[in-house]
């Protein structure tokens, strides 16, 4: 159990904490939750950013954290995304569904795809690319942006800006993850054509 690992576990039990403030937010209009659910987001974003330094910085890779690390991105980001976009009336604002439906249909593609390549090959290797890191970042802005509440006051055009860059970043890093599944398909004996068994 490493020192990354550990902000990384800290960020995992964030998750909750968030959730359970926008949902409070969201139901009595009480200033203070949704200040909770902001210190809450951006304290597991700049975890997000500690872990990865310390891991590299110290040389902290290990198999856990690979795990680890990814899940608890998806835990926040999802929640995030999921939970903003209903409908808070005048409190917030909305994540497009366009958005929310890219992002949950990417991973579950990935999800899908690593149990295929798993189940085929024996072992998943995934590659991350600048295009994905892109994406969870915007994500990331998205959904601080909704809760700064800075789509009330600012010009709406740039939320959707970067509503739709996280949208092409996620959608372009979800197709380069199946060009790499395929990849690790093709390059497996199992993949390979045979013939059928004799009756």
């Amino acid at each position: 159990m490493t020192t990354a690992n550990k902000v990384t576990i800290l960020r995992m039990l964030l998750t909750p904490f968030f959730v359970v403030a926008v949902l409070y937010y969201g139901k009595t209009g009480n200033e203070a939750y949704r200040l909770t659910a902001l210190l809450t987001f951006a304290v597991a974003a700049i975890c997000d950013g500690v872990d990865g330094y310390i891991a590299r910085h110290y040389n902290q890779y290990s198999e856990l954290g690979a795990i680890l690390d990814p899940l608890a991105d998806k835990l926040l980001l999802v929640s995030g995304v999921v939970l903003l976009s209903f409908d808070h009336g005048p409190l917030l604002g909305q994540i497009p569904l366009w958005l929310t439906g890219t992002i949950i249909g990417r991973d579950l593609l990935i999800l899908i795809g690593m149990v295929v390549v798993h189940m085929t090959v024996g072992k998943v290797k995934v590659r991350p690319r600048m295009v994905g890191k892109i994406a969870t970042v915007l994500q990331m802005v998205s959904v601080l942006w909704l809760l700064l509440r800075w789509d009330a006051g600012w010009d709406a055009r740039w939320f959707l800006y970067v509503a739709m860059g996280a949208a092409i970043c996620t959608g372009v890093s979800g197709l380069l993850y199946v060009y790499d599944g395929v990849r690790q398909l093709s390059s497996s004996p199992k993949s390979l054509a045979s013939e059928p068994p004799s009756k």
